[in-house]
């Protein structure tokens, strides 16, 4: 049994996770309030036309889908409300399209855009609000070429190959979601070096629901079903990169093919629910903080192990008062040589072994009964 020093090192990376994610700039505050009050003057917008001042749309366009954009935003501060119309692409499709085009810090807001290349694209720095929108059927819905903050409300991603892209090795910036839709996506959100804050929103039959390639994630209050991978941290044509942050926080993940994750250098699961899904949470990581999670009924349990980027690193941290019932194979298992800290755990019910962990800590307190293979290996469990 190992004794349960390792407790004092997790405890500041728990620490390190546990803190709350950055507020708005005061100027960002105040440009979103702006932005929210103004009100756009009814024109009459036909495709190709460029936007200098509020404007509201008073029907649908249809729009043949040239090099040139549908519609292109000018200036700081700008709002176009779609006025519940549609921007669409009539011509052939071509990869290179564009619905709106953005090139200062502005809003756009209560429509849908259909059916091109980037939905929206960004050209140069500053912060974009979108609200009230449904992206649909676009290669990208949303296209970040430069170092642009996005603030998306209350909107809908659905049938697009990307939700959210960026322009590889150019681009950086930070992607915040609340209250949002991501559904029969190829990839619903795709980072690249960007930061991105979820919350309250679902999504539903997506291959890929989020892709940390190179970037950090947060997720707070969420679902996930039904998508072939919830988390991935790999380049389909490379093979696996790192995520820098992995964070999910009391949401639920039920009914998925997979979690997908490969290699993340930080993982925070607190207060999550996963359940029934076809695979189990595998996850190659340098520190993890596990904390109040329940895995029912999954295709497997929670497995970690070293991170393959860094040789020689070894997998610390905390996994705490999580509750493994009645998955097929083992409920934890840690690799050696990883050393996480693990307390306070229940495991019953499992096909495998309850608690599989060598290598750990044993900070006590964990729980093992009914288990197919054996209670617990490396730590100590009571029945009860």
């Amino acid at each position: 049994m190992h004794k349960a020093e390792g407790f004092s090192v997790t405890a500041a990376i728990a620490a390190l996770f546990l803190g709350a994610p950055a507020a708005f700039a005061a100027d960002r505050e105040a440009l979103d309030a702006r932005l929210q009050q103004a009100k756009p003057v009814e024109c009459d917008v036909q495709c190709g036309d460029v936007i200098t001042q509020h404007t509201k749309l008073t029907h649908d366009l249809s729009c043949p889908g040239t090099d040139e954009p549908a519609l292109r935003i000018e200036g700081d501060g700008i709002v176009l409300d779609l006025g519940g119309h549609t921007v669409s692409r009539s011509g052939p499709e071509r990869f290179n399209t564009r619905g709106v085009v953005v090139s200062g810090e502005s809003m756009v807001r209560h429509g849908t855009i259909r059916g091109f290349g980037q939905g929206v694209r960004t050209v140069a720095t500053g912060y974009l609000r979108l609200h009230e929108l449904t992206f649909a059927d676009n290669g990208v819905a949303v296209y970040n070429y430069t170092g642009n903050r996005f603030l998306v409300t209350h909107s809908r991603f659905i049938g697009n190959d990307f939700g959210f892209l960026s322009e590889f090795d150019v681009s950086s910036g930070s992607l915040d979601v609340r209250s949002s839709h991501f559904e029969n996506n190829g990839q619903a959100i795709f980072l690249n070096s960007h930061s991105a804050d979820v919350l309250d929103s679902t999504f539903t039959s997506n291959e890929v629901a989020i892709n940390c390639f190179y970037g950090s994630t947060r997720v707070r209050s969420s679902v996930f079903t039904r998508n072939q991978a919830v988390a991935s941290a790999a380049d389909p044509g490379q093979g696996p990169f790192l995520c820098d942050t992995l964070r999910f926080e009391d949401s639920l993940l039920a009914n998925n093919t997979s979690f997908g994750l490969q290699v993340v250098s930080n993982l925070a699961m607190v207060n999550n629910l996963l359940m029934g899904n076809d695979g189990g949470l595998a996850v190659k990581a340098s520190t993890v903080y596990i904390h109040g999670n329940t895995f029912l009924d999954n295709a497997g349990g929670l497995t970690l192990s070293d991170s393959p980027i860094v040789a020689g690193q070894r997998l610390t941290g905390i996994v705490r008062a999580n509750r493994f019932l009645h998955n097929d194979g083992d409920g934890l298992r840690v690799l050696p040589p990883s050393t996480p800290t693990v307390i306070g755990n229940v495991a019953v019910g499992n096909t495998g072994w309850g608690i599989h962990a060598p290598t750990a800590y044993d900070g006590g307190g964990n729980v093992a009964r009914n288990n197919g293979a054996g209670q617990c290996e490396g730590v100590t469990c009571a029945p009860y």
